[in-house]
Order: structure tokens, then sequence, then C-alpha cells
């Protein structure tokens, strides 16, 4: 009778561990890489100003200046599978901390750049940050699926991209206070002289340069602080015996193979085109519908980006009573009918249409990450590197809308971002309906 009773606690304290939402002895190690999550929302966001704020100090066009976002989005992809390469042979540690290193040497290489005073070098800064920060979402997000139950992976991943925001929202907070208005008074530089040019030049490159240096340091501090942790062991859903050619082939077939991995790419790339194009062209949506200001638009991008703050954190506890892509579908749903209600109803209800639309992003980003690295074992790793590629619709999709707001208007241009949620919604109710598969390595 004994021998039940504790046969009885022990799988009821097992049933808990499958519960925990962070593993044993990795709280430390789960907080430092909620700052990663925080670092790289504030770099992103720093850098949105930029395209506006480069025309303004080098006086060139719209599209030189377009270039910013081309190096940002340009590095993201180019990096994700190198930063596969460095996680599968040296483990996600060595690659977070890689990707913290580059990053902070991008940021502290706005310094000469503001001194040699020419666009380029600040691309080439730019470029190193977002540089340093695709090898460390490549691997982070995978990390953090890792450091507890499987049971609990989606939502943890859901938890700590719920601190991006947090950083999306600094970000736009310093750009606005430290940067912005030291770019706003317009001045008649055919009237200056060529030093007086050199020193108002170097004022407002001054300006750019404050806070990317602080968030270089802000970056050393939490590299500091994850290598300080010991790294808990990694145990695969299936061993990686070979490091050659040939494993890493097997591996890329497995990927291939994998119908909820490939079909969450395709997701991903649509997913993050519709956030991008939602944020970017809600400014203009509001300048028609409303005959707002640049600065009102603004004002309601800023609350879009709190909704989408707070969000996160309620999704993050829905999902823990809800299978995370019921959800999903909801949300994708609602998200292609704010955007044709948006469309049809160009006024004041359709703005708050579209800033609504940030609660149904919040789940969306990592919940497909997560969804689409389940049960790919030693793949993951490059799993990972796809799905941070995948971020390069961020720059492709933006430009069809563009075209579309040029030829007809802001609202009409919204079937850009429906349709990207509408291909969301299908792979939920891909995974939804899917029949769970036995993958063999």
């Amino acid at each position: 009778m004994a021998s039940v009773a504790t046969t009885s606690a022990a799988d009821e304290a097992g049933q808990a561990g499958q519960h925990r939402l962070i593993g044993r002895g990795m709280l430390t190690l789960f907080i430092a890489l909620i700052g990663c999550f925080t670092a790289w929302g504030v770099a992103a966001d720093l850098t949105t100003p930029m395209v506006a704020g480069f025309k303004r100090i080098f006086d060139m066009s719209t599209f030189q200046a377009s270039l910013v976002q081309l190096a940002y989005f340009g590095a993201y992809f180019l990096l994700a599978l190198p930063a596969a390469f460095i996680n599968q042979r040296f483990g996600y540690k060595t690659g977070i901390l890689t990707g913290l290193a580059l990053a902070a040497l991008g940021a502290f290489a706005f310094y000469p750049a503001s001194r040699i005073m020419t666009y380029e070098a600040f691309l080439v800064a730019l470029f190193a940050i977002a540089a340093g920060c695709s090898i460390l979402e490549t691997s982070a997000n995978p990390y953090v699926l890792s450091l507890g139950p499987e049971e609990t992976a989606t939502r943890r991943l859901n938890f700590a991209q719920a601190f991006n925001p947090v950083g999306t929202n600094i970000g736009v907070l310093l750009a606005s206070t430290l940067i912005l208005p030291k770019l706003a008074d317009p001045v008649d530089i055919g009237s200056l002289t060529p030093p007086q040019v050199q020193a108002i030049r170097a004022g407002e490159l001054g300006a750019v340069m404050g806070p990317y240096l602080g968030l270089g340091f802000v970056l050393i501090l939490i590299a500091v602080a994850i290598a300080s942790q010991k790294a808990p062991p990694i145990v695969e859903e299936f061993p990686d015996t070979d490091d050659g050619d040939g494993g890493r082939e097997g591996l890329f077939r497995v990927l291939w193979q994998s119908r909820r991995y490939r079909y969450g790419v395709i997701a991903q790339f649509f997913n993050v085109a519709a956030q991008t194009c939602t944020w970017t062209y809600l400014i203009q949506y509001v300048q028609q519908a409303l005959g707002g200001s640049l600065q009102k638009g603004g004002q309601y991008l800023q609350v879009s980006l709190l909704i989408f703050l707070v969000s996160r954190f309620v999704m993050t506890w829905v999902i823990g009573r809800v299978r995370a892509t019921k959800v999903l579908t909801v949300l994708a749903t609602f998200a292609v009918l704010l955007c044709v209600f948006a469309m049809i109803s160009p006024n004041k209800a359709g703005v708050y249409a579209l800033v609504a639309v940030s609660f149904c992003l919040s789940l969306m980003f990592p919940t497909i990450y997560g969804v689409a690295l389940k049960g790919l074992g030693p793949a993951t790793k490059f799993g990972a590197a796809g799905l941070v590629m995948a971020i390069v619709g961020g720059a492709i999709m933006p430009l069809i809308q563009g075209k579309l707001v040029d030829s007809t208007s802001a609202a009409a241009s919204f079937i850009v971002p429906a349709v990207c949620f509408a291909v969301v919604g299908l792979y939920a109710l891909y995974d939804l309906t899917a029949r769970p598969s036995v993958r063999t390595a």
C-alpha cells in the first residue's frame, strides 16, 4: 500500500514538472535571455526613424535613405544561416554571445561613423547591429524553447517574446525624445557657409550616435550576465551523431520533409510582412482618413505598440489554457476582417480597426516559431535560421503595399496585410487538422 502511495506521489511530481514554465535552475539565465529579446526590439525601432533622419541630415532622396531598411533586413537574411552553423558547432550559448558582441560592436561603431560623417559609415554600423541581432535571434528563440518541458515550450517563447515589444516601445520613445526633435527644424543649407553646414551636421549626427552607444553598453552587460551562467544540458529529441557534411545534408532533408516546418516558414514570412505593412502604413492611413499630421499618425502608432505589448502578456496566459493554434486561427481571421473593414471605412472607425490589428499580431510570431520547430530535434538549429530568414518578408511586401498607396489610396492598400493574415490563418488551420507525424533522423 505504501509503495502505491509513493508511486502516485512521484507521478504527481512528474506531471507538475511537465507544466513548469521554466526548468529548474534556469531562472537567472531565462531572465538574461529576456534582456536579449528586449534589446533587439530597441535596436529595430531605433532604426525606423533613421530613414527620415538620414534623408534630413544628408539631404538625399527617399530611395537613398531607404537603404537603411535594406541594410537592416539584408543583414537578418544573410546572417541567419551562418548563425545556425555556429549553434550546431558550438551551441546556442556561443551563438547568443556572438550575436551580442557583434551587435554591440555595430552600436559602438556609431561613434567613428559620426566622426567620419558619411552615410556609408552609418550603413556599415547598422548592418553590423542587424547582423548581431540576426545571430542573436536565431540562437535565443530555440534556446528559450529548450529551457524547460516541451509541453510549455510555445508558452515559454510567447512569454519571452512579450518583452520584445517592451524594447520596441523603448526604441520608439528614445527615437522620439532623443533623435527626432533634434532633426525637426529644417535649415536652408544653401544660405550657410561650409563650416556652418559641417557644424550643424555634426550636431545632428551626434544626436543619432548617443542612443546607439547606450545600447552598446546594455548589450555588453547582457553578454556578461549570460556568460556567467552555466549552460544547462540540451537534450535533443534525436541525437546528432554526425557533424560532417553528410549530417548537415540529413538535417536539411529533415526540414524539407516536414510540412509543418515548410509551411511555418511561409507563414512567418507573411506574418512579419503583415506586421511591417500595418505599422508602416498606419500613419499614412491616419493622414488620409482623418486629415491628420505625421505627429498624429505617430500617436496612433504608439497606441498600437502599447496594445501589442499588453496583449503579448495576455496571450501568454490564454494559451496556457487554450491550444495556441486555435487562438492563432481566431486572431488571424479577426485581423483579416479588421483590414477589410479599414479598407471600406476610411474614417475614425477604420483607424481604430487598424490599431486593433496589433492585438491580433501579438500571438503570431512566437506561436508560428514554436509550432514550426516542434519535433525537429537536431535540425532545430537550422530550422531556426530559416524562420529568421523569413523576416525578409518585412522588406518585400511593404514595397508592394507602397506601390498600391501611390496608385490607389492608403485604405485600399490594406488588402496586402489582409492577404498576409489569411496565409497565417491557413497555417493555423493546417496545424489543427494535420495528423501527428513520426519522424526518423
